[in-house]
């Protein structure tokens, strides 16, 4: 929803701030994709071991590189394939790193049953963009879903900076499956169409 609604709207902002810090320097858009896992890894290790504000500013600056990366990419006219590749395989790698972190948390937590909801919505999170992937193999375009990665990440961050993380833990375990099943009967719906 968030992608669909503000799209590269944010890109003349991004750009600034870009421009501010490196401004004559052609850097690779590959290397804030890259930046963007290793502050998702550090999140992750904050998230674990109950450092949640700092983690929350962590989370804030891997969610900036991850737009960082594409806005520059646009600009500089250096989209390519395996740009677009490498995002989405190290977004996975993120996204199953801040989950990862978020159940250590409730393992030190000794908190069984927020150990199991977070296995749940990590199984959400790993199938949402599988579905995709599979939708697009049969040259289905599914960006559809209640909550995509945007959504996911402003969520972790409000649950991050106010320490409501076990209520959003819920809300991912329930809302992913959710999108999933949005975009299992979108994907349907258009093969249907095609026939």
């Amino acid at each position: 929803m968030i992608s669909a609604k503000i799209g590269h709207a944010l890109d003349p902002f991004i750009l600034k701030i870009y421009t501010f810090f490196f401004k004559g320097s052609k850097l690779n858009p590959n290397i804030f994709t890259i930046c963007g896992l290793l502050f998702g890894i550090v999140t992750s290790f904050l998230i674990a071991f109950n450092h949640l504000v700092a983690a929350a500013v962590f989370l804030f600056f891997t969610g900036f590189f991850d737009l960082m990366d594409g806005a520059i990419a646009r600009s500089t006219n250096n989209v390519t394939i395996f740009g677009g590749f490498l995002d989405s395989v190290l977004d996975r790698y993120t996204d199953l790193f801040l989950m990862l972190g978020v159940f250590v948390y409730f393992l030190f937590s000794k908190d069984t049953f927020y150990m199991v909801v977070t296995f749940f919505a990590t199984i959400g999170i790993a199938i949402i963009p599988y579905v995709k992937a599979r939708a697009e193999a049969s040259s289905v375009k599914c960006n559809t879903g209640v909550l995509e990665r945007p959504e996911r990440l402003v969520l972790l961050f409000i649950g991050l900076l106010f320490n409501v993380l076990p209520y959003i833990v819920l809300i991912l375990a329930v809302l992913t499956h959710v999108t999933v099943i949005q975009r299992m009967l979108f994907v349907r719906k258009a093969l249907i169409s095609n026939q």
